[in-house]
């Protein structure tokens, strides 16, 4: 056992961080920034330097810090109970920034067991399950971009968001079983975006969690970035160059569930804490996990402090909120007796709802432009709609319905898909009812489905061709866009956490055409306001053609406010090409085609319509005027009004 460190009279008599507000607010489950006062905090109290520790362990019988600083002796260093609140709390000196730790929690049976900080902001890698000090140093270079996103209305911006799981985006090929740090992958990823047009990347869970085959999903360290790839200053310095560069940072962040490890969440203090007690409410039996109590305050605060913090000490920009349909329902995937109906009898989560709306009250209150998105797979209602008319409150949707059926129509081989034209046109049935995001995401390319390319009929030509025209329809479509990556050059095997993305097949002029297009979408896409200005109106989308299912034809317009030019997207997705295909159009004069999915660059056949076209005049699918166009086999065009003097 170490010597005891020497103290001060001073020191052990300084009163409780934790002020009458902080307990009145941490006891309501309204205590936003309380990971300022719970966890590891270094200070300096009576001219001495060392580290306040505080926990919330309610049903302990005493609790303990112990750690490098003391040889990890259990009775060296006992918090004190603050008031009736059950915290524990006591300042500890001498103990230096870096030092590994966690708390000794004595059950009231006597049983003791170390465990990790629920708020520590720094974790060891694993196998390492220690909580670590840390003191921020980081100092931020993105004011500009802070300032300029609190005046941002997301809805009317264009957003493009390319997903990354950073262990897998690429690896040293010198090192490939291991991770490459935030300073390597910021500069990089940072500068692939920008080429490619993204306006953001979304971080499948950067927080520390034990199992890489979770993919992050399975979360033990809600305030902690992941240590795999570096401390949390580390994480700071990515999220800052990639802001320098232009481009928002989205992390996925998982409220529904958490890991039973015996060193994290799970029986936090002896009892069931953070987790329901009766196991009909408290374990995920498809995943393993255990599902918080939100119907308890503290817990309620846990998270929404934690939500909090990546928005505000971390920069984010956005939340994607995973497995929400989870949350929503007593009997998500339960059999009958395997779950508690509410008090009214009913099968929503009543807890679950009232915490989802206070959590987007709350961020968008709080820090005004960011994105709260929400993994939603049922028809609950409302999910993106405020919480005064009865939504919880989410700025956007998943649109999980748009995704599955788009891809099941392109799975089949042309010839049928007249038999499945409804599947392409049936979302715009419901386009409108939420504010969506399109995601063709990381879960349609895992668990046996394949990659995006290998799902598509036809030979390898005809299996690119329609991964163009999937995602050239994709980018026309009411709704922002989401793109997993590798899916930018059509990866060819179903992705894997456990190596690198097969860059090298940009080798290949196919999967490098497939890419080209992917940045020409992006580039085009923000230049085009017709495209996201509106996409939650209704009457800014109309059909020109949504009934030609013997041709496996589609052709619509997109409107933007008033002075913005309108967009014309028309799809021809059967592998024969068509000549003098009649399209209406809102406006006479000459047409640019601003986008062709088969241009040689691409990897096309190289069929289109020469750049510009000229309107007849000839009235056609209730519009003004028409165009014969040439549509390319498997092809997608776009066209707008050319610019005044600009013409064939």
């Amino acid at each position: 056992m170490s010597p005891k460190r020497a103290t001060t009279p001073d020191v052990e008599a300084v009163p409780s961080t934790f002020g009458e507000l902080d307990l009145h607010l941490a006891g309501e489950g309204r205590h936003e920034d309380i990971y300022q006062r719970l966890g590891a905090h270094p200070q300096s109290l009576a001219g001495v330097e060392g580290v306040t520790f505080a926990v919330w362990a309610p049903n302990a019988a005493a609790v303990g810090v112990v750690g490098d600083f003391n040889d990890w002796e259990q009775d060296a260093d006992e918090l004190r109970p603050v008031a009736a609140s059950g915290i524990w709390e006591l300042f500890v000196p001498g103990v230096p920034v870096g030092s590994a730790y966690k708390f000794a929690i004595r059950s009231a049976d006597g049983s003791v067991k170390l465990k990790a900080d629920p708020y520590a902001t720094q974790c060891q890698a694993p196998p390492g399950t220690d909580s670590i000090v840390h003191a921020p140093a980081h100092e931020w270079r993105d004011a500009k971009w802070m300032t300029r996103r609190e005046a941002q209305e997301q809805h009317r911006e264009p957003i493009s968001v390319y997903e990354v799981h950073l262990g897998s985006w690429r690896r040293d090929p010198d090192d490939p079983e291991t991770p490459l740090p935030f300073a390597q992958l910021a500069p990089e990823l940072a500068a692939y975006a920008v080429d490619m047009g993204f306006t953001h990347v979304e971080l499948l869970p950067v927080m520390a969690h034990p199992f890489s085959g979770s993919w992050g999903y399975q979360v033990s360290g809600y305030f902690a970035p992941d240590a795999r790839h570096g401390d949390p200053d580390d994480f700071r310095a990515f999220v800052d160059t990639l802001h320098e560069a232009g481009i928002g940072v989205i992390v996925d962040w998982v409220p529904a569930h958490f890991p039973k490890d015996d060193w994290a969440l799970a029986r936090f203090d002896g009892t069931a804490l953070y987790e329901h007690e009766d196991p009909r409410r408290g374990e995920h039996k498809d995943w393993g996990t255990l599902i918080f109590n939100t119907g308890r305050n503290e817990v309620k605060n846990f998270l929404l402090a934690s939500a909090l913090y990546w928005l505000r000490e971390m920069h984010c920009d956005g939340l994607r909120v995973d497995a929400v349909a989870s949350m929503l329902y007593l009997d998500y995937s339960r059999e009958p007796g395997e779950w508690v109906p509410n008090e009214h009898g009913g099968r929503e989560d009543l807890d679950s709802v009232a915490f989802l709306r206070q959590l987007n009250e709350t961020v968008y209150a709080r820090e005004p432009g960011t994105i709260s998105a929400a993994e939603e797979s049922t028809a609950w209602p409302g999910v993106s709609r405020p919480t005064h008319v009865g939504g919880l409150g989410f700025g956007f949707k998943w649109n999980m319905g748009w995704m599955h059926d788009t891809l099941g129509y392109f799975q089949e081989d042309p010839i049928n898909r007249r038999y499945h034209h409804h599947q392409l046109t049936f979302s715009l049935m419901y386009a409108f009812s939420e504010n969506f995001i399109l995601p063709l995401s990381h879960d349609e390319v895992v668990h046996g489905k394949g990659s995006i390319l290998t799902k598509m009929p036809g030979d390898r030509w005809q299996q690119l061709a329609n991964v163009r025209a999937l995602y050239a329809y994709m980018w026309a479509h009411p709704g922002k866009k989401l793109l997993f990556m590798g899916n930018e050059f059509a990866q060819e095997i179903e992705w894997s956490h456990k190596q690198s993305l097969d860059w090298h097949l940009l080798q290949d002029h196919g999967h490098a055409g497939v890419q080209a297009l992917v940045r020409e979408l992006n580039h085009v896409y923000r230049d085009a306001p017709a495209l996201w200005q509106r996409d939650e109106d209704a009457s800014a989308f109309r059909w020109l053609e949504a009934n030609d299912a013997d041709h496996n034809v589609v052709a619509f317009l997109r409107l933007g406010d008033d002075g913005t030019p309108p967009l014309v997207c028309v799809c021809n997705l059967s592998p024969v090409p068509r000549t003098d295909y009649r399209v209406g159009l809102p406006a006479g004069g000459d047409w640019r085609e601003v986008l062709n999915s088969d241009e040689p660059r691409f990897g096309g056949s190289g069929v289109g319509n020469a750049g510009t076209i000229a309107a007849d005049g000839q009235p056609w699918h209730d519009q003004p005027t028409s165009a014969a166009l040439a549509l390319p086999p498997l092809g997608v065009i776009w066209l707008t009004p050319a610019p005044a003097g600009e013409g064939s």
